[in-house]
């Protein structure tokens, strides 16, 4: 894989449907290239959602990105690594680790940056769909 991607695959809070407020921050540096899958796993961690890789054929669905200005890589990820916890005090352990993926999309492989969960999953319960948004909203409801 590539190392100078330029891309980011987002599949929790960061993609557009959630309305979180740092999805202004990515749509200011990056433009959407649509849905995506990747091989990965979702595990219910209680409080929200957590993704880990994997090379089974599970897959987990969310919007592939592209930065705008290669000029801004490092102050875009920089970014980006805070608010996902990456950056953490001596001693602590990252909440997410920032790492290479293939994206699938419209029958293309895509290399793209992507955030996983960095935590222990024992005992977590696995979430069979592949699609955050579709499982929250299941999980809300009366």
């Amino acid at each position: 894989m590539n190392n100078n991607s330029y891309n980011l695959f987002v599949y929790g809070s960061l993609r557009s449907g959630f309305r979180n407020p740092a999805y202004q921050y990515i749509t200011q540096f990056f433009k959407c290239m649509g849905e995506g899958m990747v091989k990965g796993q979702f595990f219910d961690k209680g409080t929200h959602p957590v993704a880990i890789h994997t090379t089974d054929d599970h897959f987990i669905l969310g919007e592939l990105y592209t930065l705008n200005n290669p000029d801004d890589f490092s102050w875009a990820f920089e970014q980006l690594d805070d608010y996902e916890g990456v950056h953490v005090e001596p001693g602590e352990t990252p909440l997410y680790k920032r790492a290479l993926v293939t994206v699938y999309q419209n029958d293309q492989q895509i290399t793209a940056w992507i955030y996983w969960y960095n935590g222990d999953i024992t005992g977590l319960p696995a979430i069979e769909t592949g699609d955050v948004m579709k499982y929250l909203q299941q999980k809300n409801q009366p």
